[in-house]
């Protein structure tokens, strides 16, 4: 029910389902169904669907006024007793891979902040190989990576589901409905990560996969905003996140190209020292997977 609660807020919010989607990394039918089903468990209407937009019936207005009271209400409730509010560190220090440094994390700290202001942070940021090496000297402690979870001397938690998504300038029309064949993916020219990052070994292991050698990798950068800005003055392609890009898509700056029969998902992963244990670093992952996407 939560998890409804939270569609049906992020949609009110936007006035869209498609956007709402965007934003919550899930599709548009599971958005839909969601929606759906709450109005189905409480006989009522709570969007009016117009040709090209929504808005919230005087129904849709109320429940919205008791989905906010609920979701603070869950998020004070996880919080204080899954965070260990009466004692809490001073000081946080953890690595985080590129994507996540950018696109994930900042919120989880922030939040983490307001509710407890005197833990201050310390974070490193770098590829996932980068982090992990860190690790396992015991420069730090524990990270959050992505990627691959296969390391001997590592322990991998999941944390947040991830999609890698083909995208471009969203003024590059040169394939209809925007649609190309996997096929074709070695013909187009590509922006890439660095060797060392867990996007590029994710992307070139799904691309083994599915029997594609290799890109014509035409320039190569060390982060996603890079390639980002890159694309705004180009019509080449990338391989990135959808945390990346979602307010790229909103913007209208980028677009998704779907390729068919192909599909790029991982997981972002708390990674420790095999055997390490550590009432802080699972406090602060708790804390993380209930915050992340408020």
């Amino acid at each position: 029910m939560k998890t409804k609660l939270h569609i049906f807020k992020t949609v009110a919010y936007y006035a869209s389902f498609t956007k709402a989607a965007e934003r919550l990394f899930i599709s548009q039918p599971a958005v839909s169904k969601a929606i759906r089903n709450l109005e189905e468990a409480y006989k009522s209407t709570f969007f009016i669907r117009k040709r090209n937009s929504i808005e919230l019936t005087d129904n849709g207005k109320v429940f919205l006024a008791y989905v906010n009271r609920i979701l603070s209400v869950h998020a004070e409730i996880d919080n204080y007793f899954l965070s260990a509010k009466n004692n809490q560190p001073t000081a946080i220090k953890f690595g985080v891979s590129t994507t996540v440094a950018s696109y994930v994390i900042p919120k989880v700290i922030a939040n983490y902040r307001i509710q407890f202001p005197k833990t201050s942070f310390d974070i490193k940021s770098g590829n996932s190989e980068t982090i992990e090496t860190l690790i396992l000297n015991q420069t730090l402690d524990f990270g959050i990576t992505e990627g691959k979870d296969s390391h001997p001397q590592l322990q991998f938690n999941k944390f947040v589901k991830d999609e890698i998504v083909l995208v471009t300038n969203a003024n590059n029309n040169r394939f209809k409905n925007d649609v190309v064949d996997k096929k074709n993916l070695q013909e187009l020219p590509f922006v890439m990560r660095e060797f060392g990052s867990g996007t590029r070994d994710i992307i070139q292991a799904v691309l083994k996969s599915h029997q594609v050698s290799s890109l014509k990798t035409v320039v190569t950068l060390s982060s996603a905003e890079a390639i980002k800005h890159y694309l705004y003055y180009s019509d080449n392609y990338a391989f990135i996140s959808i945390h990346a890009v979602s307010e790229d898509l909103l913007a209208k700056k980028l677009k998704i190209i779907d390729v068919k029969g192909f599909m790029i998902e991982r997981w972002f992963y708390f990674v420790s020292r095999t055997g390490y244990q550590s009432v802080l670093m699972d406090q602060f992952e708790k804390f993380s997977k209930n915050n992340y996407n408020l």
